[in-house]
């Protein structure tokens, strides 16, 4: 019952409903073979929607014959050509001399080995290739002609010899089978898709027909702009931070002197971390200046604070007994990229110290931030030179590690993340400082997900800030989290060249408190 087609998808869906009153039944692929797959689908949908058709969708592989196939199809397999080669040569064929019949080195190769399996070609005395036997049947050629005109094969293992030697590929094969609906009818009629002030007026909206809403539907694609997964995790950490009373940091300084990265958080000047292999120096310039007022409203006494630093690191202050070696002055204004974001920290801190309460002392204070840091790292399936850093601080009067614990759980119990394990640790400027871990479902083992201490007491005396003030420090990595939380497990696929587009485009907005 095949019938010509024609472009529009609603002419089809007419010829459509002419051949359904015929018969019972259509196929797509035997009564609709020229038609475009894409007015097919319009068209059944368009009669579905109406309730005048009803169509199931039939999924098979449709076998193909590969371009080598095609060949054998036509002109023999690579064995038969080499047998007939073989036989009309009385003498006999050298290797050389049957390349040169064929005509084709890899035609030649692959058939002599296979007529030689089948024993239809031997070796002759004076070595040259002889016939074995009088006749062949060409059975390869044989069922690619059958696969040519059916695109299908009974036989699995014929299948599977075929595929591996290359010579047919599967192909997948959509088709419709096609019933008469409920309110099956040889016309269309022309539903309305939306109510006018002409049909109100005229009252013949009473006698129209309207086309049911497809809830179903879905809209145009608006190839809209879309956040990075690493920006949707960021957003979440903002929003714990905000509902817990934190104030977000500026975070736009990349470049940090070495004081602020390094010296104002009581990390020593021989400290590994400070060597190249780990930080980024600026070759220019070099150096920055010293600490100093930003405007004229800025009053804090950066000489005292620098010089106290000075102190505490080479024989100590405010109790601490310190480093006990030659602090460099040069070493100190080097410029690095900042390897954390605990330098804004600290240049926070050291403004509340000039800051007043009511009371006369500074006042409690919330911050946080989460922006990028650099490491000068190699580059693996969990390390990149470049990472974001979330860094939370609280500063505030007689403070306590017990509380910190405390804290800790209700920041991360804020993402899902409960059973938390608490590990002591070391960091410069924190003491006691602890690690924070919690048992992964997902990985079946503790991850680390945090780092965390109280700033230490001449960190903090040094800015200014009164000798009862503590300040809780903790932070962890942006990326970790994302990575965990859309099951990427190499972070290359997270940032860089490498990274999918279509990937940032439909993962899905991310709730840290839901699986």
């Amino acid at each position: 019952m095949a019938m010509a087609q024609t472009d529009s998808a609603g002419d089809l869906a007419v010829d459509i409903l002419a051949a359904l009153s015929k018969t019972e039944t259509l196929s797509s692929s035997a009564d609709l073979p020229n038609a475009k797959f894409s007015d097919l689908k319009a068209a059944l949908d368009r009669l579905s929607s109406r309730s005048m058709v009803s169509y199931k969708q039939i999924d098979h592989d449709k076998i193909l014959l590969e371009p080598e196939g095609q060949l054998i199809a036509q002109f023999g397999s690579h064995e038969a050509r080499v047998f007939e080669a073989v036989r009309q040569a009385l003498e006999g064929l050298s290797i050389a001399d049957l390349e040169k019949t064929i005509g084709d080195k890899s035609v030649t190769k692959l058939g002599q080995g296979k007529a030689f399996k089948e024993k239809w070609i031997s070796k002759g005395k004076d070595g040259k290739l002889v016939a074995s036997v009088d006749s062949i049947k060409d059975v390869t050629r044989e069922q690619l002609k059958a696969i040519q005109l059916t695109h299908d094969c009974a036989d699995a293992k014929v299948l599977a010899e075929l595929k591996k030697r290359k010579l047919v590929r599967l192909q997948k094969d959509i088709s419709f089978s096609i019933e008469k609906g409920p309110k099956f009818a040889l016309e269309i009629v022309k539903e309305e898709t939306d109510l006018t002030d002409e049909m109100l007026a005229t009252g013949s909206w009473k006698t129209a027909k309207f086309k049911p809403y497809n809830f179903d539907a879905l809209g145009a694609d608006q190839h809209a702009g879309a956040l990075h997964p690493l920006m949707k995790v960021r957003e979440q950490f903002r929003q714990i931070f905000f509902e817990l009373g934190f104030e977000e940091m500026a975070t736009d300084r990349f470049v940090e002197s070495g004081f602020w990265n390094f010296d104002a958080l009581m990390v020593p000047q021989q400290h590994p971390a400070r060597d190249v292999q780990d930080t980024f120096f600026i070759s220019d310039p070099k150096e920055a200046d010293k600490p100093h007022a930003e405007d004229d409203n800025d009053k804090k006494d950066y000489d005292t604070y620098w010089e106290n630093v000075r102190a505490v690191h080479e024989n100590g202050r405010f109790g601490s007994i310190g480093y006990r070696y030659n602090w460099q002055q040069e070493e100190s204004l080097r410029l690095v990229l900042r390897t954390h974001t605990t330098a804004i920290s600290a240049s926070m801190l050291h403004k509340l110290a000039s800051r007043r309460g009511p009371d006369g002392r500074p006042p409690p204070a919330r911050y946080f931030s989460i922006d990028r840091v650099f490491r000068n790292e190699s580059v693996d399936a969990t390390h990149l030179a470049e990472f974001h850093q979330c860094e939370g601080v609280i500063a505030d009067y007689n403070l306590t590690l017990g509380g910190l614990m405390d804290f800790m759980t209700v920041f991360f119990g804020k993402m899902g993340i409960e059973d938390l394990r608490f590990k002591p640790a070391y960091n410069p400027y924190t003491e006691p400082s602890m690690e924070i871990f919690s048992f992964h479902k997902g990985l079946n083992k503790l991850v680390e997900i945090g780092n965390s201490g109280m700033f230490r007491p001449e960190m903090l005396e040094s800015m200014g800030l009164p000798k009862d003030m503590r300040c809780w420090g903790w932070g962890l990595s942006l990326e970790r989290p994302t990575m965990i939380k859309y099951k990427i497990s190499n972070i290359r696929e997270l940032l860089g060249h490498k990274v999918d587009l279509n990937f940032i485009e439909k993962s899905p907005a991310v709730r840290l408190d839901k699986d």
